[in-house]
């Protein structure tokens, strides 16, 4: 199947507003891309970044006219600046198996793969976790995911409790459960990494061992290990809630993190957690540490 593909530019305060009346127009897609190459390193939780300079991309079904769309939408937004307007039709390029293409099995600390569907490793005295592209952020393939990957396979996870307050697409509580793990809390504030981590956890038969929630249902309560891949000024922010998630003695893994973040997440944590020393892959850290 082919699409339209619509797109302009303009401000951080008019594109959410252009993207809203695509939609309202009949888009069956909106998205953003940045259209100055300005770096974003942590929009605030629940925040969709915008740049200053945002390329707004809509796409329509053959049927649509999309010259009428720019044409209604320059209408609705003439007092507003709106630049390089583009239009091209593309074909349908089998997303998901293109992207798979680039997916391949990654194995962490020689004990757990993570691995498309059909490319599952079954190695002697290693465990599997199947991922395929989903609806969440989190394929083990970023090095924030990395790193936590790295930690839950290095240590022993049998019999403990497991938060994981930012599960994206589950991945970190569905592989602490397959090494080990009694139970995890998996919690986000995106209702598709709520269906993401359900659909993971099912995929790797341990849906039994998997609670999911949005923040304001999760219950009071403490873990062994309490995992947080998030960003930096979230974990700031959140930093007292976090460490009161773990029980006396349990371990915190922090991610998300760029280096030069390290030391304001480090000081919003310190009272509440021996910090052991920082781990680094690419520009990204991992903190970890015992609660007092």
């Amino acid at each position: 199947m082919a699409w339209h593909q619509l797109s302009v530019i303009s401000d951080e305060h008019t594109a959410p507003d252009i993207a809203d009346f695509f939609s309202d127009l009949g888009a069956v897609s909106v998205t953003y891309m940045d259209a100055e190459d300005e770096p974003v390193y942590e929009p605030a939780i629940g925040e969709t970044k915008i740049w200053s300079n945002t390329q707004v991309i809509a796409l329509y079904e053959l049927d649509a006219d999309p010259n009428a769309i720019k044409a209604q939408v320059i209408e609705h937004f003439q007092s507003q600046s709106l630049l390089n307007w583009q239009y091209d039709e593309i074909g349908d390029q089998a997303w998901e198996r293109a992207w798979m293409e680039f997916y391949k099995p990654m194995k962490f600390a020689d004990k757990l793969w993570v691995c498309p569907t059909d490319q599952q490793q079954h190695e002697p005295n290693t465990v599997c976790l199947i991922l395929d592209p989903g609806l969440a952020f989190g394929t083990g393939t970023h090095p924030t995911t990395a790193l936590c990957l790295e930690w839950l396979a290095s240590h022993d996870l049998t019999g403990k409790t497991v938060i994981d307050y930012g599960c994206g697409s589950g991945i970190l509580a569905v592989a602490a459960v397959l090494l080990g793990a009694k139970i995890a809390h998996a919690v986000d504030i995106d209702p598709q990494a709520i269906t993401a981590t359900e659909s993971n956890a099912l995929k790797n038969n341990v849906q039994d061992k998997i609670h999911c929630y949005l923040p304001n249902d999760f219950p009071v309560m403490q873990a062994d290990i309490v995992l947080a891949n998030i960003l930096a000024k979230p974990l700031i922010d959140m930093s007292d809630m976090i460490a009161s998630l773990l029980v006396s003695g349990g371990t915190l893994i922090l991610s998300g993190i760029l280096h030069e973040q390290a030391d304001a997440v480090i000081n919003a944590y310190q009272s509440h957690i021996a910090l052991e020393p920082l781990v680094q892959q690419e520009d990204w850290i991992r903190l970890s540490g015992t609660k007092h």
